[in-house]
């Protein structure tokens, strides 16, 4: 029964689009699509699954998360730890690298230069740029693909007329695979945990995580993180990270969550340490509960405040509440028991863990659907709180890895999170890809082209082009350029280029897609967007089993269900109260002071 119910749903999504229907069915029908993609859009890449143990360890053993992601699955230890599998949302048929002319057609760079290159900045006017921060920032906790040396990178060849001014061909380094059985599709590790569980800030190597903690002088660490001045981690334990890693990719929007949220970390140990005394004693311990806190308060934040900012539709934005508080509403669910094992009424967590007969992982098509470079706005205006007047503006290529602890220390955390909350993001559309990120320098090897790269990255790794896409989503494929998008110009643009419909690279399309009314994305990339939102908070122990009190403590649980965007902010700079009492969500544009 729920099978043909969960058909017909998606049937109904076909002929009238769930976003045309009134709010009550169109739930019906998100529920029905995602309960098909459960069933048709998780698949396993390890050749040599795990035995689960029999029996399993015990949970009253592993009450903490641990640096590497391990013991989250107590059945299975490994699941979603670091340097596993990425999975796929496709069969695995349909996931082999391209090779040859497929490859190379058409030419990657042409696509950058052609279709993506930004001509004007094009601005997401319905969201301020933390938002554009914060969804890297927990890009940064998710997904981030090994790379190593290479002596064999992809060469991307250039038209004499190509402007790029380096090196001839580009060189892209290449995404090295795990060994595996050679007669199915490569497959990738993941450099962090696959889990919600905040490593962007603390760590997912022990040697970081002991370095960004205070200590007492006497050599024991202390539960607290050890702030520099400008309200990051010492250089000291920033030179334990990765140049190549993501250390590399981070710009001031990025640094400014990772401020805040290491704030956030302490501001809960300080009250843990009020409420429990004894907690005091152990600062192990005092540390491992302050993290799940921490955490789960960043994957609640992610669900009712960024989500429903993004995909501001009225459908949808009752659906990430549900998520999370189950359609009975937030009142009923932290009032009453809950009595039955029913996620769309109670939320997913603190309901069952459920894997969907599929270990989890984060998949590849997740990580494609991801690419949100378009966001970065050209520049930023530093604003005044006190007075909203601008005081200094500074070029993309100013803000990002370099010089981010410059910006920091040049103007107060608080004026800098009130311009990101003035400044728009760059809407996830063609022709809006930054220049700096055309050009961006690296801290080892040649620049790159980082629009070219994404094109080759889905390519090299096995995701199918947007057609294909669709169709193994169980969505029509569009039929013409025209039928892709209601813009006349870039229709014949894209007919330019591209040979035939079913040629259009997945990123491409996802920017020239017709968006639901509210949405920052397109309606393809939300299919991914509906399994895997829902499925990171299911399959986590912490975040449902052991979303208990005496997991976290009362008052842990407390400060998840009391805390939101809103409430971080004004506890750790007040003086934004005036501007952020009158924004609608933390995420959408702040009004001037």
């Amino acid at each position: 029964m729920e099978r043909a119910l969960a058909k017909t749903a998606e049937g109904i999504d076909h002929l009238i689009g769930w976003a045309n229907l009134p709010k009550p069915l169109a739930l019906a029908v998100l529920i029905g699509i995602r309960s098909q993609l459960r069933a048709f859009n998780l698949f396993d890449t390890d050749p040599d699954p795990a035995v689960p143990l029999d029996p399993p360890l015990k949970a009253s053993d592993h009450r903490t998360r641990t640096i590497d992601g391990r013991y989250d699955n107590l059945a299975q230890p490994d699941m979603g730890s670091v340097g596993t599998r990425f999975g796929r949302n496709v069969p695995l048929a349909a996931t082999w690298p391209e090779t040859g002319e497929r490859f190379r057609t058409p030419n990657p760079r042409e696509i950058s230069e052609k279709l993506l290159a930004r001509t004007e900045f094009q601005p997401a006017d319905t969201l301020n740029l933390l938002a554009a921060a914060w969804i890297q920032f927990q890009v940064h906790d998710w997904v981030s693909h090994l790379t190593a040396p290479d002596t064999q990178p992809w060469s991307i060849d250039l038209d004499d007329n190509d402007p790029w001014p380096h090196s001839r061909p580009m060189q892209v380094p290449r995404t090295p695979a795990l060994d595996g059985c050679t007669d199915k599709p490569p497959t990738y590790a993941n450099r962090d945990t696959h889990w919600w569980d905040a490593s962007q800030i603390y760590g997912d190597t022990e040697d970081y995580a002991t370095a960004i903690r205070d200590s007492d002088g006497e050599g024991n660490l202390l539960a607290t993180i050890a702030l520099a001045d400008d309200g990051l981690p010492s250089p000291s334990a920033e030179d334990l990270l990765d140049p190549a890693g993501p250390k590399a990719n981070t710009w001031l929007g990025l640094a400014l969550m990772q401020s805040l949220f290491l704030r956030e970390h302490n501001a809960i140990c300080r009250r843990l340490s009020a409420a429990y005394p004894d907690l005091v004693r152990d600062q192990q311990r005092l540390y491992d509960v302050a993290r799940l806190v921490n955490s789960a308060l960043m994957a609640k934040i992610h669900t009712v405040d960024w989500t429903p900012a993004i995909i501001a539709h009225p459908t949808t934005v009752t659906a990430m509440h549900a998520n999370w508080s189950g359609l009975l509403g937030d009142r009923f669910t932290t009032r009453f028991p809950r009595f039955a094992d029913n996620e769309i009424l109670f939320g997913i967590p603190g309901g069952r863990t459920e894997m969907n007969g599929v270990p989890f992982s984060l998949t590849e098509e997740f990580v494609a659907v991801y690419r949100m470079h378009p966001l970065l706005p050209d520049q930023v205006d530093i604003r005044s709180v006190a007075t909203g007047q601008t005081r200094r503006t500074h070029q993309l290529a100013q803000i990002l890895a370099e010089d981010v602890h410059a910006r920091m220390a040049e103007s107060s955390m608080e004026d800098l999170l009130y311009s990101f909350g003035r400044a728009h993001p760059g809407a996830l559309t063609l022709h809006n890809f930054p220049a700096a990120l055309r050009d961006l320098s690296r801290p080892t090897g040649e620049p790159i082209d980082l629009a070219t790269v994404d094109v080759v990255r889905s390519r090299e790794r096995g995701v199918p082009r947007y057609n294909e896409f669709r169709r193994l989503f169980r969505l029509p494929p569009v039929k013409s350029f025209a039928d892709l998008t209601d813009n006349q110009e870039w229709a014949e643009q894209l007919a330019r280029i591209y040979q035939g419909i079913d040629d259009v690279d997945l990123m491409v399309g996802l920017y020239a897609e017709r968006k639901p009314r509210g949405f920052g994305f397109s309606d393809t990339a939300f299919r991914v967007f509906i399994l895997m939102a829902s499925r990171r908070i299911a399959a986590d122990r912490f975040l449902t089993t052991d979303f208990t009190a005496d997991v976290y403590t009362e008052a842990g649980m407390s400060w998840v269900h009391d805390n939101s965007m809103r409430t971080v902010l004004l506890r750790h700079f007040p003086a934004l109260t005036p501007v952020l009492i009158k924004a609608s969500n933390p995420f959408a544009p702040w009004p001037a002071t």
